[in-house]
């Protein structure tokens, strides 16, 4: 492998009969550039339906607070995120505004995601990823002409597209079919890698290496299914029946394992992730669910609508926690781990689907080097705080010089432990 160093520093990744595997950041071919800005990368997650807000939010403001029902999954991580009520963008009401969420006060404005992609992520194989799980529906992402942009739902697209170029996708359909690997072509090249490299990269490249192979194994396994006979049915599916509803679960959990392998690698540094309503009954534990998640959502707080909700919401969040799990154990080019150097936002455009209301929206915030472990009920702070507000601050610590997205003008640098 001839000029390893040089085609690392240009492109971070080896390659060998049409094979691309992009590579970790390796501190052996690190910038010496020191970055002002406290967080490299942004990942944004909303909920087309909401998060039930009092199962979302605790009792009580500040650190001894005790951990809501929705966030059980994410306990042990405590320390690692903060919770905050009372911010929304002072938008109309209804299910066409939810996608306001990463857009402020107007939909179909250019939102907070491709703000900061434009910004930071334009050296990157790709500027952004938008990613869903469950129905497509209404895009959650906007460029700055206000154009939705699609999203990917299929993780073996996203997979492809990370790993692979379009001349290569017959190729990588074959390997993954045969149950070969990737890494099988570009062993040679690999190997004289680990060479060149300090004995932590050796250990990161490790790492990367086996949680690839572990994702196309699953990968492998999705496919194996589709030579299998269909069953037939008199079930007519309409044509706006979402792609495979009922596995948006199983969905959602490659995505997470993927969006981690894509930070680590640095195809981009900017991700979103849509978690789509639309009315798909899950199954869980082996017994379905009363009603479909959408029909859950807008339970009219009854009961048994209620139990339902909580348990499809907590599924999320256990799909989270292996997310928050991997960019805790995976390194970035300066040793820390990835959830140091990654802001992690979770929330909606859609307060209470219920009532088809849109403020108070449920809102999370992990990583990026802010000092979390505490609950912040904005709607008690003297200064009436705006979602867009949480926003400036969050392009703040990506190094962004701004004090204003949309209708909001201020930040939370002092609740969030910013400087």
């Amino acid at each position: 492998m001839k000029n390893i160093k040089h085609t690392l520093n240009r492109r971070h990744l080896i390659s060998s009969l049409g094979i691309f595997i992009a590579l970790p950041s390796l501190e052996t071919f690190a910038s010496t550039k020191n970055s002002i800005a406290k967080a490299q990368n942004f990942v944004a997650i909303g909920t087309e339906l909401g998060w039930h807000q009092q199962s979302f939010y605790p009792k009580t403001a500040g650190s001894e607070y005790g951990m809501p029902k929705t966030l059980k999954p994410i306990e042990k991580h405590r320390d690692d995120f903060t919770i905050l009520s009372g911010l929304d963008h002072k938008a109309a009401h209804g299910h066409s505004y939810w996608s306001n969420f990463l857009c402020g006060k107007n939909t179909k404005s250019y939102s907070l995601d491709q703000i900061i992609a434009d910004k930071i992520s334009t050296k990157s194989r790709f500027s952004s990823f938008q990613l869903c799980t469950g129905q497509l529906g209404t895009a959650m992402s906007f460029s700055k002409q206000g154009t939705p942009l699609p999203s990917i739902n299929r993780p073996s697209v996203f997979f492809k597209k990370m790993f692979i170029t379009k001349d290569d996708q017959k190729f990588q359909e074959y390997i993954l079919k045969s149950g070969k690997s990737s890494l099988d072509f570009v062993l040679e090249d690999a190997q004289s890698l680990n060479k060149k490299v300090s004995s932590n990269d050796r250990n990161s490249l490790d790492e990367y290496f086996t949680a690839l192979r572990s994702v196309e194994k699953r990968l492998e396994n999705k496919i194996s299914h589709l030579k299998k006979p269909i069953p037939k049915t008199s079930y007519n599916l309409h044509d706006s029946d979402p792609i495979a509803p009922s596995e948006q679960l199983d969905s959602a959990k490659l995505m997470y394992d993927l969006m981690a392998l894509a930070l680590q690698n640095g195809s981009s540094r900017v991700l979103s992730l849509k978690i789509g309503g639309g009315g798909p009954v899950f199954t869980l534990n082996g017994k379905p669910l009363s009603d479909g998640y959408h029909g859950l959502s807008h339970h009219g707080n009854n009961a048994n609508k209620l139990r339902d909700l909580l348990l499809v919401e907590k599924e999320h969040m256990k799909a989270f926690n292996t997310f928050l799990n991997q960019l805790k154990t995976k390194k970035d080019s300066t040793g820390n781990n990835l959830l140091d150097s990654t802001i992690v936002l979770v929330g909606t455009g859609m307060g209470d689907a219920s009532r088809h209301a849109n403020n108070n929206l449920p809102t999370l915030v992990a990583g990026g080097g802010f000092k979390h472990g505490t609950f912040i009920a904005t709607e008690q702070q003297k200064t009436p705080y705006l979602l867009g507000d949480l926003f400036i601050t969050l392009q703040q610590q990506l190094g962004i010089q701004t004090n204003q997205f949309s209708n909001a003008s201020n930040n939370i640098n002092n609740l969030l432990g910013a400087s």
